[in-house]
């Protein structure tokens, strides 16, 4: 049963919300989960494509690549034995070079879901990359934090992907995509997350303290799990690994955002009751995200 709202009120997302809004069936072999392509980091921040990409397969995905940077690739190889690791050129900084969206395609053409953006530090050549590489993906995309950046002056960047891509942001990332000067609180970040999701036509997934999931029709869910704890380094690339691992098990854009949301926000109040409100740390989250799948999917 798909879960739909348009009224004023945002509505909450709770267990029983997310059983009667079953994931699909997870299928028999790797093969039936689908296959996760993950395009990130820099030649300085490989941790964040390894939490990303181990969400993904945490949530449920059959299979795993990523592209990064070549300084670190053969690291993460080994860090991640279950990916296959594909080395892309690099700027001079240590960015992916947009001249590498060629290859990064190539991988694509295979991918049920590609998640873009993971540890990328520098907006303009995020920006680059996405120009490049964005029009010629044709399957379901989560971009995360500084990937959005190329929805600031392309508001149009991922319509051609019909309703089949996820921002996932935190409120700075928000307002700088909006280009606004202050953060929205309350009230003002269900209007903004809406307002981005009408101009993009993409899925929007808004973190904080409490998380809105904005769909273009103007349909909003609230998600009041989580905790400060998750605000940590790392923890945003957990939760967008997870968005892309459920988008390849064939949900579509808006459920995996809102079950995508409620697995990490649950995450952090387990871990918050086992190890203290703050002071875990993001590795511990994605462990955590197999049994409350498990949680979530029973009948009530």
């Amino acid at each position: 049963m798909r879960v739909e709202h348009f009224g004023a009120e945002p509505i909450k997302v709770t267990d029983d919300v997310l059983r009667d809004w079953p994931l699909p069936e997870p299928g028999e072999d790797k093969e039936a989960r689908g296959r996760v392509l993950v395009i990130g980091g820099t030649a300085h921040t490989p941790g964040a494509v390894l939490l990303a990409g181990e969400a993904a397969l945490r949530a449920g995905a059959g299979k795993l690549q990523i592209a990064t940077a070549d300084p670190v690739a053969a690291a993460l190889a080994v860090a991640v034995p279950e990916a296959l690791v594909v080395p892309m050129a690099t700027d001079d900084h240590g960015n992916i070079d947009p001249e590498a969206a060629e290859a990064v395609h190539e991988l694509a053409a295979d991918a049920d879901a590609i998640l873009l953006g993971p540890g990328f530090s520098d907006a303009r050549a995020s920006a680059d990359l996405m120009a490049q590489l964005l029009p010629l993906l044709d399957c379901p995309v989560v971009l995360d934090a500084v990937a959005s950046a190329y929805l600031t002056r392309h508001r149009d960047g991922v319509e051609h992907l019909g309703g089949r891509a996820v921002l996932t942001v935190n409120p700075q990332e928000l307002t700088r995509t909006l280009e606004k000067s202050d953060e929205p609180t309350g009230e003002q970040a269900i209007e903004a997350a809406r307002r981005l999701a009408a101009e993009t036509q993409a899925v929007v997934l808004l973190g904080g303290q409490g998380k809105v999931v904005a769909a273009p029709s103007g349909a909003t869910w609230l998600i009041e799990r989580g905790g400060p704890g998750l605000g940590v380094s790392g923890s945003g690339d957990v939760q967008a690994g997870v968005v892309a691992g459920l988008l390849s098990r064939g949900a579509d854009a808006t459920q995996a955002a809102a079950w995508g949301g409620s697995l990490h926000g649950a995450a952090g109040d387990e871990l918050a009751t086992r190890v203290g409100a703050v002071g875990f740390l993001a590795r511990e989250i994605g462990p955590r995200v197999p049994g409350l799948l498990e949680h979530f999917s029973r009948s009530g």
